[in-house]
């Protein structure tokens, strides 16, 4: 399974959203993290996200005469490839983006039922609108999220840091390629 395939899954978005930030977990922790998914599932995600090389060994220690595994992210698989992007059929972005909204559902249900969920006092926000730009304008916007979010990226856990999930989905509405003329 290549990293497309990988990535592309509700079940492993969310693992790998639960192990962002440089942390490592077991697949036990895994399962706690992921009270809504069977712990059967997220054992076999996990098997196919280190299988494909997504999620690497960080440790190993017996527990009761087991091995318990404890796995991080390997970074450097992390990511879409932008020639696999740019080979992907319209199926597959459909794909893609159903697997995204379905895991950030997920991931928000998740938050809701924990105790203590005050979506104002947390900050939580999902807004939509709509900007008019040009090609290097949408350039220049993304370019200046992506250097605000790589900044923040490597934080790692500490004292009053809590990890926040964060999705930009960019999109052209409507198709106005001739609008000097209207």
């Amino acid at each position: 399974m290549d990293t497309l395939d990988l990535l592309l899954h509700p079940v492993r978005l969310r693992i790998t959203h639960a192990m962002s930030g440089g942390r490592s977990c077991s697949a036990a922790e895994l399962c706690a993290a992921l009270p809504d998914v069977p712990k059967t599932t997220v054992y076999r995600h996990v098997g196919l996200l280190a299988e494909g090389g997504v999620l690497e060994v960080a440790d190993e220690q017996r527990v009761r005469g087991a091995v318990e595994r404890r796995y991080r992210l390997h970074r450097d698989r992390m990511k879409i490839e932008p020639e696999a992007g740019a080979s992907m059929s319209l199926d597959d972005h459909r794909h893609g983006f159903a697997a995204a909204m379905a895991a950030l559902l997920a991931e928000f249900n998740a938050y809701l039922d924990r105790p203590g969920a005050d979506p104002f006092a947390d900050s939580v926000g999902y807004r939509q609108g709509t900007l008019w730009l040009s090609p290097d304008e949408l350039t220049e916007m993304i370019s200046e999220w992506q250097h605000s979010f790589v900044s923040r990226a490597t934080n790692e856990p500490a004292p009053g840091r809590r990890p926040h999930l964060v999705s930009a989905i960019f999109f052209p509405t409507e198709d106005h390629r001739d609008t000097a003329g209207s």
